[in-house]
């Protein structure tokens, strides 16, 4: 299975902070939180590689960037960032938050769909809850996009692309680090889908699948 490796980015490995020294007692958590994304198990499907995380968001951040790869095709492609405020948000409930924009290219079958975007809400919602996991606040958009070509480009195709945004909070154990690994398992299972593969053996029986593009049908 492919794991999630990588490094301690500039910001999210705390020297130089002013929350992140040595004797910071915050820094442990978000580094344990870092480590279950580090040792995730993934899809085969999936490449994953740490990126810059964003700034200003949060006192600790760590990002990964991962697409789903078809030979030398790219089927879909996200980002997931780990947020960390020891302080907390309001709107979080929580300390710890998880951020999210992925997108595809859709097929004509697909992109027609009305459900189209409750369905792939429900891969994420439906991902996580499969693997049993906590979490709260949630919330997002599913952008539907259509592009059509006319004049010197009318040559190609016309083309959808599907964008989700999202963000939720995973809660957190008693030693006050959530299991993101988890989480990136069930966000890794979102690209997939998106991406048009069959759903893996721990995907929600309550989740609606559309046409696959890739892979064996789902039965």
């Amino acid at each position: 299975m492919a794991r999630a490796q990588g490094h301690f980015s500039d910001q999210s490995d705390g020297a130089g902070t002013e929350e992140g020294g040595e004797d910071d007692p915050v820094a442990p958590a978000f580094r344990s939180a870092v480590e279950t994304l580090r040792s995730a198990h993934l899809r085969p499907e999936l490449e994953v590689e740490p990126t810059r995380p964003p700034k200003r968001l949060a006192p600790y951040a760590y990002a990964l960037e991962a697409a789903v790869v078809d030979g030398e095709e790219d089927l879909a492609d996200g980002r997931l960032v780990l947020l960390h405020d020891p302080a907390g948000h309001d709107t979080w409930q929580g300390t710890f938050r998880l951020v999210t924009l992925v997108r595809a290219e859709l097929e004509p079958e697909m992109a027609a769909d009305p459900l189209l975007p409750e369905v792939c809400w429900s891969w994420l919602t439906g991902a996580l809850d499969a693997r049993g996991l906590s979490y709260g606040e949630a919330g997002g958009t599913v952008t539907r996009a259509g592009s059509h070509y006319f004049g010197t480009l009318s040559a190609r195709l016309s083309a959808t692309q599907i964008e989700i945004r999202a963000s939720w909070t995973p809660r957190e154990d008693r030693d006050g680090v959530p299991d993101v690994g988890a989480h990136l398992s069930a966000w890794g299972e979102l690209l997939c889908q998106l991406a048009g593969l069959p759903p893996s053996g721990t995907a929600d029986a309550a989740v609606v699948t559309l046409p696959q593009r890739r892979g064996p049908q789902a039965p």
